[in-house]
C-alpha cells in the first residue's frame, strides 16, 4: 500500500489525513505537540462562514493598517519593527489587490463546498463539536460600512451565497439579546459554528481507530526526497528515527514556510495574529443574556459562536508581529469591552484569553497542490478562514495526490470516497 506522511494535525492537516484514507493511503500524521489541535486550531472564532469570504486585498486594509499602526488596541497592528518577510510579504498583499473580486469569488465557492464535506465527515465518523446550525449574522453600526458589505454581497452571490439585508428592527428579531443601535445588517442562513479543537481531535480519534498512525509529540528532524520516495527523520525523548514514505503533504500552518524552503519550494506564509477569548457561561443569568446566535461586527472586526450552553467565544483582531504568540493585554481587553458593550448581561469575571498564529498568503487564497517535486505537496495557507475550508481543500489536495503517476506507480487503491464527497467539489 502506498504510505503517504502529513505534517501538521490541525484540522487541516487532520481532515487532509482522512481524505487521503478515504482512497486508500496508509497514512501516518506528524505534530510536534502531544494532542491534535493544539495550535491554531484550537480556540479560534468558530464560524464555518461562506459569508467573511472576502478577501482583505483592497487599499482600505492598507490604509487602515497604516492609520492603526500607533493604535495598541486597533483592530488591525502593524509592529513597525523592520522585517524583510513581513514587508516584502506586504508588497505581494498589495500587488494581489486587482485580484480581490475574482479570489472572493472563488473563496465563496469553495467556503460553500467545504460546508458539505466538512458536516458529512463528522457524520460519518461519528463525533459531536457543538454545532449550532443558526446561520451568522452581520451587525454594522454606521451606513459606510453596510454599503461596503452591499458591495461585497454581490460578490458573494457571484460565488452562490445567498445572504439578505436585515433592518435593524429585524437585527434584534433574529438576536433579541442584542444591546446597542445599528444601522442594519446581512443575515447568512445556511452558515453555522462549532468548536474547530473538538471537531479537529474527534477526526483524530476517528482516523486513529481506522488506521492511521499519529506520530504526535515528535520533531521532524529532516525531510529527504529523491526519485525513490520521501524519507523523514524524526524525533521524541532523545530516540531518533528514520522512516520511508511515497510522498508527503506538508499541513505545517505558519511552518510551512520554513518546510518548504528545505524541500526547494517558496511557501509565502505570514504569521497573522489573532485573539480570542472564552467567556465561561457559569450562571443562569449569563447563559440567558448570551447569544446563541453567531455574530461578525465587521468594524470591529470581531465574530462570536456560542459553543454548548455554558461557553460563548468572541475572537477577531489582526496582528503582524512575526512568530510571536505573546498574549497582550492590549488585545485582549477590546474583546472583552465589547461583550460588555452589545451584552451588559453577560458577566466577563472567567474569560479565558488565547491568540493564535495564522498562515497567511499575500493573495488570501490558500496553497494547494504540488510543490516542485513529484512527491511533495501542500495543503497549507488559510489565513483567518482555516476553519471554513479545511474541508475542501483537503478533498483537492487528495485528488492532487491521487492522481499523481509518480506516488501511484507501485500500488492498486480502493478508494473508498464517499458520494457525498464527490457531490460537493468545487464547480
Amino acid at each position: 500500500m502506498t504510505r503517504l506522511a502529513v505534517i501538521g494535525a490541525g484540522v487541516t492537516g487532520v481532515t487532509t489525513a482522512s481524505s487521503l484514507m478515504d482512497r486508500g493511503y496508509d497514512v501516518t500524521l506528524f505534530d510536534r505537540n502531544r494532542y491534535a489541535a493544539m495550535q491554531t486550531s484550537f480556540a479560534n472564532g468558530g464560524q464555518l462562514s461562506a459569508s467573511n469570504a472576502e478577501t482583505w486585498n483592497r487599499w482600505s486594509t492598507v490604509f487602515k493598517g497604516m492609520k492603526w499602526m500607533m493604535t495598541r488596541g486597533a483592530p488591525l497592528l502593524v509592529n513597525p519593527k523592520p522585517s524583510w518577510h513581513k514587508y516584502s510579504w506586504m508588497a505581494e498583499f498589495v500587488a494581489s489587490i486587482p485580484q480581490y473580486r475574482a479570489n472572493t469569488i472563488e473563496t465563496t465557492r469553495m467556503a460553500i463546498a467545504a460546508r458539505g464535506l466538512l458536516r458529512e465527515k463528522a457524520e460519518r465518523h461519528g463525533f459531536d463539536f457543538d454545532c449550532e446550525d443558526r446561520g451568522i449574522l452581520h451587525i454594522y453600526t454606521n451606513k459606510a460600512e453596510f454599503d461596503h458589505a452591499t458591495e461585497v454581497n454581490k460578490l458573494l452571490a457571484e460565488g452562490g451565497l445567498d445572504r439578505r439585508a436585515v433592518a435593524p428592527e429585524e437585527v434584534r428579531q433574529i438576536e433579541p439579546t442584542l444591546s446597542g443601535d445599528f444601522y442594519g445588517g446581512y443575515y447568512t442562513e445556511s452558515d453555522f459554528t462549532g468548536d474547530i479543537h473538538r471537531y479537529t481531535t474527534g477526526l483524530a480519534k476517528s482516523i486513529e481507530a481506522g488506521g492511521a498512525v499519529l506520530r504526535f509529540g515528535t520533531d521532524v528532524d529532516a525531510i529527504d526526497v529523491d526519485d525513490n520516495g520521501v524519507r523523514i527523520t524524526w524525533s521524541r525523548n532523545n530516540e531518533s528515527q528514520t522512516e520511508a514514505f511515497d510522498a508527503i503533504v506538508v499541513c505545517a500552518g505558519v511552518e510551512s514556510r520554513r518546510i518548504g524552503a528545505q524541500l526547494g519550494d517558496r511557501v509565502n506564509v505570514y504569521p497573522v495574529k489573532g485573539y480570542s477569548i472564552t467567556v465561561r457561561l457559569d450562571d443562569e443569568d449569563s447563559q440567558r443574556a448570551a447569544p446563541w446566535i453567531s455574530l461578525l461586527d465587521d468594524e470591529a472586526k470581531v465574530v462570536t459562536s456560542r459553543l454548548g450552553k455554558d461557553r460563548f467565544r468572541i475572537a477577531g483582531t489582526a496582528e503582524f508581529n512575526g512568530y510571536n504568540l505573546d498574549i497582550r493585554d492590549d488585545r485582549i481587553r477590546p474583546l472583552v469591552k465589547w461583550c460588555e458593550r452589545f451584552f451588559p448581561g453577560v458577566s466577563t469575571e472567567h474569560a479565558i484569553p488565547w491568540a493564535g498564529l495564522r498562515p497567511m498568503m499575500p493573495n488570501m487564497m490558500p496553497k494547494v497542490g504540488q510543490g516542485g517535486r513529484d512527491r511533495v505537496f501542500y495543503n497549507t495557507g488559510h489565513g483567518h478562514l482555516g476553519w471554513t475550508l479545511s474541508a475542501v481543500t483537503a478533498e483537492m489536495v487528495s485528488d492532487k495526490v491521487f492522481a499523481s503517476k509518480v506516488v501511484n506507480s507501485r500500488s492498486g487503491l480502493r478508494v473508498i470516497q464517499p458520494s457525498a464527497v464527490r457531490a460537493t467539489k468545487v464547480a
